[in-house]
């Protein structure tokens, strides 16, 4: 009995870092859509378009990738996350292919925005709830290694795609990006498997909510609103940063770029350092103080003389924030409503992500550009951080009446 059990350990420990390096794999690959912006110029020459039409691909990309996250769920119910990810990796791959002969800009937006962001969404939440799954006792940590290759994947394809286009024509970079994202994301899935259901102790563990229970509760929907604040602030600055440091720090266009690079590293050091600090703290605090560095850097955009050094701390406060936000999340969604039903229960917090990243773009062309979206989400900032300071779990106070009683 025991050499048995220590071959079903054996083999349970094996079958789960395999599945984490799949994940990793598979991240990394889906990550290289956020090398988009190389594109847009070579696109907009191609298809006689201004480049603002062409990087409407990418919005649209980001809102198919959050509403494929949010019914991710449901697709693993019925065949499995290996399953699943073959066919993202496929439809993928057949996504960036037919992109590189859209010859119109709606069988770009079409192409590049609705086919690849959905198989990037479909692989990104499942692939990460279930390897989440798979290490109840240190779901920070494994949060931080998956989104963490998320990241690096979007610095990494930043090198091979940049290399691709010197040396191949645009059709060609697209049907090479298309293959290797394809073949990474095949074999990621390949050495995956389902994470078995968590055993709920009704002792200690938090037990199991259902979606339609989840979105009965108010906690739902004020950590919705806040994951929703923090994609917008990261995701709106990410988008114009080069923008700030032209119009607000008057820098050179060779100079703001370089806005890019500082997001990127503060982005992915926020996904580590936070994600392996939500090990070791409270998760809902780690996301109080990733509001705070957040509002650090708002502040300073809107209210400081902007020196260079002063804009890109400002912007390394907001992308460290957002990275780390992203990172933590899907655990703190596990500690307020279970893990065996996370991949829904997050799926539709997750459509913050695709909302988030246009709501802060329609602010702007309403009002006149990027400093009443700036306000706009320094209020919400304030909001979300007296939200966190506050929120308890469910069923938290009835639990502490109960200890309470049995003390006394």
């Amino acid at each position: 009995m025991n050499a048995r059990q220590h071959m079903k350990t054996q083999s349970h420990n094996r079958m789960r870092w395999l599945t984490l390096f799949g994940t990793i794999v598979t991240q990394f690959a889906l990550g290289s859509v956020y090398t988009w912006s190389l594109f847009n110029s070579p696109l907009a020459d191609k298809l006689h378009q201004p480049v603002s039409q062409v990087a409407f691909a990418f919005g649209l990309l980001s809102l198919a990738l959050a509403v494929a996250s949010s019914v991710a769920g449901k697709f693993q119910d019925r065949f499995g996350v290996r399953n699943v990810t073959l066919g993202a990796g496929l439809l993928l791959g057949i996504g960036f292919c037919l992109t590189a002969y859209a010859s119109n800009l709606v069988m770009l937006w079409v192409c590049a925005g609705l086919l690849v962001g959905f198989a990037d969404g479909i692989g990104y939440l499942m692939t990460l709830s279930n390897c989440v799954k798979w290490f109840p006792e240190r779901k920070g940590v494994i949060s931080a290694c998956a989104i963490g290759a998320y990241g690096l994947g979007s610095l990494g394809f930043k090198y091979i795609n940049s290399q691709l286009l010197a040396h191949y024509s645009l059709e060609r970079t697209f049907e090479l990006w298309g293959l290797i994202a394809m073949l990474m994301v095949i074999a990621g899935g390949l050495l995956m498997k389902d994470a078995p259901a968590q055993q709920t102790i009704k002792t200690r563990a938090v037990r199991d909510f259902s979606l339609a229970e989840c979105i009965r509760m108010p906690q739902y929907w004020l950590l919705a609103m806040m994951f929703l604040t923090a994609c917008m602030s990261g995701l709106y600055v990410i988008g114009v940063a080069k923008d700030i440091g032209e119009s607000l720090v008057h820098m050179s266009p060779l100079a703001a770029a370089n806005a890019v690079t500082i997001i990127a590293v503060a982005n992915l050091g926020g996904r580590l350092v936070l994600g392996v600090l939500s090990d070791r703290m409270s998760r809902i605090r780690v996301i109080s103080l990733a509001q705070v560095v957040s509002l650090v850097g708002m502040v300073s955009l809107l209210f400081t003389h902007l020196s260079p050094v002063l804009f890109f701390m400002s912007i390394a406060c907001i992308a460290f924030s957002f990275g780390g936000t992203i990172t933590v999340y899907p655990s703190l969604v596990s500690d307020f409503f279970g893990l065996n039903n996370l991949t829904k229960n997050y799926g539709v917090i997750y459509l913050g992500f695709g909302i988030g990243s246009i709501i802060g773009s329609i602010v702007a062309s309403l009002f006149g550009g990027f400093l009443a979206t700036f306000h706009l989400i320094l209020v919400l900032l304030i909001v979300s951080l007296i939200i966190s300071l506050t929120l308890r779990k469910p069923g938290e106070k009835s639990a502490m009446k109960l200890q309470t009683a049995i003390h006394n």
